[in-house]
């Protein structure tokens, strides 16, 4: 019998990461470098023979906007698919709410749940890290991207 699972996909920059949770507990990683289009196929094609997948969890932005809809397609379609549940949260929650880089010196920062866009001299890396523990209730079903955030330029 395979274990019961949930996924986390954090697909906003290089490296895309996959957790896999088991009791919202994380069990497994998995990295890669390559473009999402071409990884999350096959990634999934190896979970789904391992796992019983419950729930799909990821960040909807912001981050690389191709990267997040390439993400949310494949995973919005493998949810219709297989009649999982998906989820999402903004790319904070995988970054201690730290700044995230935008274009040249804009970065994307969180206020008081707004994000905004804001002009940084010093230019952060984006660490995003699975958690060691999922909380799930950090999650929304309106799981469309963040197109919604203001103009960078």
């Amino acid at each position: 019998m395979r274990k019961k699972v949930d996924l986390v996909v954090i697909a906003l920059s290089t490296p895309i990461q996959i957790g896999v949770y088991e009791n919202n507990t994380l069990l497994d990683t998995i990295s890669s470098d390559k473009k999402s289009s071409d990884i999350l196929p096959i990634i999934f094609d190896e979970i789904f023979k391992k796992y019983d997948v419950q729930k799909l969890f990821y960040a909807n932005g912001p981050g690389s906007f191709m990267a997040i809809k390439v993400a949310y397609i494949f995973l919005k379609s493998i949810s219709i698919l297989k009649n999982i549940p998906l989820y999402a949260t903004d790319a904070f929650y995988f970054n201690n709410n730290n700044p995230i880089k935008a274009i040249g010196k804009l970065h994307f920062v969180k206020v008081s749940n707004e994000i905004k866009t804001q002009k940084l001299e010093v230019v952060v890396d984006n660490d995003f890290k699975l958690p060691n523990t999922l909380k799930s209730e950090e999650f929304v079903s309106e799981t469309t991207p963040l197109y919604c955030i203001g103009a960078v330029g």
